[in-house]
C-alpha cells in the first residue's frame, strides 16, 4: 500500500506493531509504498488497520530478493549497509542488520542526518527515537562521546543494542519517551521523528546544536530560540542544523 509522505510516520509505527519480524519501505511519487510479507491472517490485519491495502503472491525465493533491497549508501566517509555487503576500503563502516523495522540508513533523512553530523563538532550526542540506533552507531564512530539513544518502542532499543555490539561501539540506550520522560543531558540532540515532534522536544533542554529531520523540504520547524545554521535536502525529504541563540 502506498501513504501519503505526511502520513508516512504514524503508518510506520503501525507497520513496526503489525509486523515487529520486519516490512519493506520504498518512496514513490506519490507517497511511501509500505509492504509486508505475510499471510492471510496478516493480509486482515492491514485491512483492519489501514481500510485498503493490495495483496500479491510472492513466488518462492523472496527472501534473497529482501535481501537485495537493502543495500549500502555512502555518506562522505561513512558506509552504511546490511551485514551480508562488503564494506568499501577505508570507509568508516556502520552495520546495520535490517531484520527489524527500524531504519537502515538508506532512507533520505537518515542520509541527511549523517551528512549535517559528519560537520559538527564532536561532543555528546542524543539521539531522540533512535529505531535501529544507525544515527547513534555513527556518531561514535565518528568520535562524538558519549553516545546516548532513547526510543519509546522496547523493540528499537533491542535493536540499537545489538547493532551497537556488532559494530563494537559504546552506546548508552534506554526505553523513554522523549516528550515526557527525562532525557540525558548532550551538547547535541539528533532528532529525526516528525514535524510535530520536534519543537517540544527541542524546548526539553538546552542543546547547543539541534539536528531535525523526518519532515517533507517544503515544511520547516519552528524551534523558538534557535536559528537555522544549514539545511540539506534529498528525494523531497529536509534536514536542518540548529544552534542555539538563547
Amino acid at each position: 500500500m502506498t501513504v501519503p509522505a505526511a502520513q508516512a510516520e504514524p503508518a510506520r509505527a503501525i507497520m513496526i506493531e503489525l509486523f515487529p519480524e520486519g516490512f519493506e519501505e520504498l518512496d514513490r511519487d506519490d507517497g511511501v509504498e509500505l509492504a509486508a510479507y505475510t499471510d492471510p491472517a496478516g493480509e486482515e490485519r492491514l485491512w483492519a488497520a489501514f481500510g485498503g491495502v493490495r495483496s500479491n503472491v510472492v513466488a518462492d525465493g523472496w527472501e534473497d530478493r529482501w535481501r537485495a533491497f537493502h543495500r549500502p549508501v555512502r555518506i562522505g566517509p561513512l558506509w552504511v549497509g546490511p551485514p551480508w555487503e562488503e564494506p568499501d576500503a577505508g570507509a568508516i563502516a556502520v552495520v546495520i542488520d535490517p531484520g527489524r523495522a527500524f531504519g537502515t540508513g538508506s532512507h533520505a533523512t537518515t542520509r541527511l542526518c549523517l551528512e549535517l553530523m559528519l560537520d559538527l563538532p564532536r561532543s555528546s550526542l542524543l539521539d531522540a527515537g533512535c529505531g535501529s540506533g544507525v544515527l547513534a552507531i555513527a556518531a561514535a564512530k565518528l568520535g562524538f562521546e558519549p553516545v546516548h539513544a532513547v526510543d519509546v518502542d522496547a523493540q528499537a532499543i533491542e535493536a540499537t543494542v545489538r547493532n551497537a555490539e556488532a559494530n563494537a561501539v559504546s552506546i548508552d540506550a534506554n526505553v523513554a519517551d522523549a516528550l515526557t520522560d527525562p532525557l540525558p543531558s548532550a551538547e547535541c540532540a539528533v532528532v529525526n521523528v516528525a514535524l510535530d515532534l520536534d519543537r517540544p522536544i527541542a524546548e526539553r533542554l538546552d542543546w547547543t546544536r539541534l539536528v531535525t529531520s523526518g519532515y517533507l523540504a517544503s515544511e520547516t520547524p519552528d524551534l523558538p530560540g534557535y536559528r537555522r545554521e544549514a539545511r540539506r535536502e534529498a528525494e523531497g525529504w529536509a534536514a536542518d542544523l540548529h544552534i542555539r541563540t538563547q
